[in-house]
């Protein structure tokens, strides 16, 4: 019997809203960094610390304001997620993490330019392809896993 942990609790609406999400913000990048970015607002159900204290759930991360994603404003983020898209969605909900992403609670795509060494005060984590990602200082969030 194969047991399925969840790491977030979530609707088959909120799963298709991730899955939407990860391809407006990292579609140019594949499906490892989509699942990347899919870790990110993982993270930010689950961290509990900064500007995501009282987010609880994937509705609140991707739809917050200020402090959401830009994609939601992308022609990419409307329609309806592909099959596996949401397979995508539902490896990260499941608990699937990929490095730099595995802590980070933000990322940006600086264009041509370097990642900066820190990003609104918080350590570099590490780069994938176009992604510079940022976790949170030590100390300051709750674990997330």
């Amino acid at each position: 019997m194969m047991v399925i942990i969840m790491v977030i609790r979530y609707t088959n609406a909120e799963r298709d809203l991730l899955a939407r999400l990860m391809r407006a913000e990292a579609i140019g990048e594949g499906a490892l960094g989509m699942l990347m970015v899919g870790n990110v607002a993982v993270n930010r159900v689950l961290a509990d610390c900064y500007t995501f204290k009282n987010v609880t759930s994937l509705s609140q991360v991707i739809n917050q304001n200020p402090g959401g994603f830009s994609s939601t404003s992308s022609s990419l983020f409307y329609g309806t997620p592909t099959s596996k898209e949401r397979s995508l969605a539902d490896r990260v909900i499941k608990g699937e993490y990929y490095y730099p992403a595995t802590n980070a609670l933000w990322f940006y795509a600086p264009g041509n330019n370097a990642c900066q060494s820190t990003w609104y005060d918080q350590p570099f984590a590490g780069q994938y392809k176009k992604h510079c990602f940022y976790e949170p200082l030590s100390g300051m969030c709750n674990t997330i896993h």
